[in-house]
C-alpha cells in the first residue's frame, strides 16, 4: 500500500447556519432534525451532531454526515 488520491465526486453540501432549520430538515429528508442550535443527523455510524456553521454532506451512497468548516474548505471547492 502507498499513497492515495481522492477520487474527484461532486456532492451536495449546505451549512447549518442556525436560521435555515426549514431548509436543512428539507435536505435530511428525514434522515435528521434540527434541535435548538444544533442539528442531529443519523448516518451510517449512528447520530452525529452539526453545530452552527458546519456543512452538512450528502454522500455518494445518499448518506448524510456533518463537517466541520476548515476540513470542508480543504476538502471541496464549489462546483459551478
Amino acid at each position: 500500500m502507498g499513497f492515495f488520491r481522492k477520487k474527484p465526486v461532486v456532492v451536495e453540501a449546505y451549512c447549518w447556519l442556525g436560521t435555515n432549520k426549514d431548509f436543512i430538515e428539507k435536505f435530511l429528508d428525514g434522515h435528521g432534525y434540527v434541535k435548538g442550535n444544533y442539528v442531529d443527523i443519523a448516518t451510517l455510524e449512528g447520530v452525529m451532531v452539526a453545530s452552527i456553521n458546519d456543512f452538512i454532506i450528502k454522500g455518494v451512497n445518499d448518506e448524510f454526515y456533518p463537517c466541520k468548516p476548515d476540513i470542508f474548505n480543504k476538502t471541496y471547492e464549489l462546483v459551478e
